[in-house]
């Protein structure tokens, strides 16, 4: 029976493999390497985790347990909540975790078992989303004829699809990424300031 997970040898497994993973990516991951940077025997890995696909997803949880713990003390503000969420996600593109993704989505094409672990915490990601839209409708009292789960995915998949020429290295003057998240600030800026309008004036009718 494998020790908890919580265990100083097990947290330590995971800081390596994380920093494997920036430097050296998913496909060119060695476990060996891992256990040299943790200080641990090498057979230590697969006594905690299993596996090398289990050790990554693994990591995955820990970023992205970290990043819920950090989404829990959002602002209010929607237009605060969409500057937060680029923040997260310059901050995820610049530690290579956007490419570790990405290559994972690329490897559970062809790897059934790691698509079986790795694509159930992706849907859940995309759940998260519509609760943020549903409530994000609610408040700017929005009536669009368009479902929260139709226009989770719409964001879901643009930021998919910008991932993906980013780390391709498609330019901004041709993919106009920044333009695009820099449209949708401005809108919920306005729409935050409209909102903020009606308040004031609900009160005053008051």
């Amino acid at each position: 029976m494998a020790l908890p997970k919580s265990s100083e040898t097990a947290t330590r497994i995971l800081q390596a493999a994380s920093r494997r993973l920036a430097t050296d990516g998913y496909a060119r991951l060695n476990m060996r390497d891992v256990a040299a940077e943790a200080e641990v025997n090498h057979a230590l890995i697969h006594y905690y985790f299993g596996s090398e696909n289990r050790l990554v997803i693994a990591v995955l949880d820990e970023v992205h347990l970290e990043r819920q713990k950090q989404m829990n003390q959002t602002p209010e503000n929607f237009a605060a909540k969409w500057a937060q969420a680029r923040a997260f996600y310059e901050e995820d593109l610049a530690s290579s975790f956007v490419r570790v993704q990405m290559e994972l989505w690329a490897a559970s094409l062809s790897n059934a078992a790691l698509r079986e672990t790795f694509l159930p915490r992706f849907m859940t990601w995309r759940r998260v989303i519509e609760d943020p839209v549903r409530d994000t409708l609610t408040h700017y009292q929005l009536d669009l004829l368009v479902s929260p789960k139709a226009l989770a995915t719409w964001i879901v998949d643009f930021w998919l699809g910008m991932e993906c020429e980013m780390l391709l290295g498609i330019p901004e003057s041709q993919a106009h990424h920044q333009e695009a998240l820099d449209a949708m600030q401005r809108l919920l800026e306005q729409f935050d300031q409209q909102a903020s309008t009606r308040a004031a004036l609900s009160t005053t009718e008051r």
